[in-house]
């Protein structure tokens, strides 16, 4: 199995990257979608993030007021270094989870999309991993656009994350998002075939495919040498 690592800064277009693997049929863990479902009312992540911040930090219906949440967290390194800890355990078995899955179904090419790669050290465990790139200015006026959000704000989310400029030194592959939609989607395209390029030997052994082939491989062993046995 070749797991991809996807990863961006916010309104950097790793989304919209994320969302044209999976037009092309390849699936994508989203490490996100991962971290809502652990901060869901009565999971043991939403327990932890509850005793750590207090019930201001929910709703009327006892769900967790994410933005809410966000706002404490992106405006204190602490806070929001302590709900990271506090999340890691389950975000990171979450993941596991959906990957095993995928492994069962017997895909041999996943995405990883995690915003936090290289901070949560899981880059390790991907190759290739694909940064989304954007100049700073376009990064900022991109996301209060879209949040309609005050400057101020926006600079806080940006500077909360690791920037994109060394995130880009750490990639294998970059995609230059500062242009047009056209122009992304154009870009994509041939990173779609180094992605989709044959698996490696190493990569075909962890697919589930070579694993039932190692596992023949071995039965077929194993009778042979019982074979070669009862000969002598």
């Amino acid at each position: 199995m070749r797991i991809v690592g996807l990863t961006g800064g916010i309104s950097s277009g790793k989304s919209t990257v994320s969302n044209l693997f999976k037009s092309h049929d390849i699936p994508v863990v989203d490490a996100d979608i991962v971290a809502r479902d652990v901060l869901k009312k009565g999971t043991g992540g939403y327990k932890r993030a509850v005793a750590a911040f207090g019930e201001d930090i929910l709703q009327a219906n006892g769900e967790v007021d994410r933005p809410k949440l966000g706002q404490i967290v992106f405006s204190d390194p602490g806070k929001r270094q302590l709900l990271n800890r506090l999340l890691a355990p389950y975000i990171s078995s979450g993941i596991f989870w959906e990957i095993l899955k995928l492994w069962l179904k017997g895909y041999k090419v996943i995405v990883l999309d995690i915003p936090l790669l290289f901070e949560a050290r899981m880059d390790k465990w991907t190759k290739p991993i694909i940064v989304v790139w954007v100049d700073a200015e376009t990064q900022l006026e991109r996301l209060m656009a879209r949040d309609k959000t005050s400057e101020e704000d926006a600079r806080n989310r940006i500077n909360a994350q690791m920037a994109l400029d060394l995130k880009r030194s750490k990639a294998d592959i970059v995609i230059d998002n500062s242009g047009s939609l056209e122009d992304l989607e154009e870009r994509f395209q041939k990173v779609l075939v180094q992605v989709t390029r044959p698996l490696t030997w190493t990569e075909f052994w962890l697919s589930r495919q070579g694993a039932f082939s190692a596992l023949v491989s071995i039965t077929i062993g194993v009778v042979v040498g019982k074979n070669v046995l009862s000969k002598l």
